[in-house]
């Protein structure tokens, strides 16, 4: 594996939780689903909500399977200009078995621009630009 995911313990936590709260296993499954606090973990010194116990289990199993590339910053942001960026938690993508997501909001919706703009360009950038912010810090 890379040092991207090894090296991945910057999170964004607004609201308190990674992906704003919402349900990491459950992108998996096509939606964008909010955790319950009840069903809370953490990862990293970051906290996970889940929709019920037995998602919990599932990323407690398996963490680095569920876990947001790029600390669940905007992919779109990181990769053109390398900016990390809050993200709206109901936009994502999951490409190649890994979630993305993504900045949607005062009519930018930059999963559309991330599609439009060749994603597996972006994609290298966005991986480059998290590895030297990495460093950086």
């Amino acid at each position: 594996m890379s040092a991207l995911v090894n090296a991945q313990t910057k999170f964004l936590t607004k609201k308190g939780f990674v992906a704003e709260g919402y349900d990491v296993t459950e992108y998996f499954n096509g939606t964008a689903v909010e955790g319950n606090k009840m069903y809370s973990t953490t990862y990293e010194g970051a906290k996970f909500a889940f929709k019920t116990e037995a998602n919990k289990a599932k990323f407690e199993a398996a963490p680095l399977k569920y876990l947001p590339q790029y600390g669940g910053y905007c992919a779109y942001a990181l990769g053109v200009k390398g900016d990390l960026v809050s993200i709206d938690a109901e936009t994502f993508e999951i490409r190649d078995g890994k979630l993305y997501l993504f900045y949607n909001s005062w009519g930018m919706n930059t999963l559309n621009k991330w599609l439009e703009e060749n994603p597996e360009e972006l994609k290298e950038q966005a991986d480059d630009n998290w590895e030297n912010k990495l460093l950086k810090k």
